[in-house]
């Protein structure tokens, strides 16, 4: 229901919905510049995003931020991990637009939810 608002407020296009089944959720794509913008909606009552909206009141807002790295994701995770940064994945998993992805805990990030992300 946020993606009409991105395109016809804001003036950005959408250029792919996709549906990560092990993650319970669909995705949408808009891009910004070198800034993608990813709007997640839950597919199921138990998905991590719908327990997020849900905690927040039906209002969703921001879940994480995604950064790309260039040495791997294994080695970020090394790095981060070495710099006292908690895990929450300790390995690469797969994600949308057949990433590798992790995430660091955001009780080690200021709160913020934390993904690190490159092309599979």
């Amino acid at each position: 229901e946020a993606l009409p608002y991105y395109e016809n407020v804001l003036g950005l296009k959408c250029y792919n919905i996709e549906t990560v089944e092990d993650q319970k959720v669909r995705t949408a794509f808009l891009k910004v510049g070198d800034v993608k913008i990813e709007l997640l909606e839950p597919t199921s009552p138990e998905s991590t995003i719908a327990k997020f909206i849900e905690k927040n009141n039906g209002n969703g807002g921001m879940h994480h931020l995604a950064f790309a790295v260039e040495d791997g994701v294994p080695n970020a995770l090394a790095e981060s991990e070495e710099k006292g940064i908690r895990l929450i994945d300790k390995a690469p998993r797969k994600g949308a637009e057949n990433m590798n992805i992790a995430f660091l805990h955001p009780k080690s990030t200021l709160g913020v939810l934390t993904e690190l992300c490159e092309k599979g």
